[in-house]
């Protein structure tokens, strides 16, 4: 089991650690899962319009420059090949697509991969809740300060989409606010500290046992249509 430090909605420290749920958290890093997501996730931001002009697409050209002997020179059959200045490029970039897909249980194991990876590190911090009536950036970064990430490039996944608290961060360069169902692994990564609220853990857990529950019905309405024999 892993456990990280846990800190009230003020930013106290409590004195128990916060266990990890063991769904997400068993202490495995794949590096070759979490490369393959980051150049996945770079690679779909890229346009690919990228363009340069080949010596067919170059205007001019098409003359000889020169007569092909008795100049001395080496022949020429046009002015516009890679070799002279103003031609066209050679082997040059042309526009493509960079995007890659992913199969989703790969992509999942890089995001518990980025997380036991900060948590490994012990950047991963736990807080109760983070909320805010209106934007405030200020308290934000006092609760920051608490947690000793002042200054620290810091990811903060609330439960669910709490504007207030982005608009916190939105001016800190810093500061990164994201729901925790919506950091891929590039997003933790990206980040040296983790602050996570603690209701994030158990929304999942409450997921879990509702897609559970219809299962244990099923079985108990078995039980109850088995005919039953009575002995003579």
């Amino acid at each position: 089991m892993i456990n990280a430090p846990h800190y009230s909605a003020k930013g106290v420290k409590r004195a128990e650690a916060y266990a990890l749920p063991a769904e997400l958290f068993d202490g495995t890093v794949n590096e070759d899962v979490l490369h393959q997501a980051v150049k996945s996730f770079l690679g779909n931001q890229r346009q690919g319009t990228h363009k340069v002009k080949t010596r067919a697409e170059v205007s001019g050209g098409g003359r000889k420059p020169y007569k092909q002997k008795g100049t001395g020179r080496a022949r020429q059959g046009s002015n516009r090949a890679p070799h002279w200045r103003g031609g066209g490029v050679a082997f040059g970039p042309s526009p493509r697509s960079y995007r890659t897909e992913l199969p989703k249980k790969v992509r999942q194991l890089a995001r518990r991969s980025a997380l036991n990876a900060r948590a490994r590190e012990g950047m991963l911090h736990v807080i109760e809740t983070v909320a805010f009536q209106a934007p405030k950036t200020q308290e934000l970064l006092g609760l920051l300060a608490k947690l000793s990430l002042e200054g620290v490039k810091t990811l903060i996944l609330t439960d669910g989409s709490k504007p207030a608290v982005y608009l916190s961060a939105r001016n800190v360069p810093h500061l990164t606010v994201l729901p925790f169902a919506d950091a891929s692994a590039y997003d933790i990564l990206r980040a040296d500290a983790l602050v996570i609220e603690g209701t994030a853990f158990g929304g999942e857990a409450e997921v879990e046992e509702t897609e559970a529950a219809p299962k244990a019905k099923k079985s108990a309405a078995k039980k109850k249509a088995a005919p039953t024999t009575e002995s003579e």
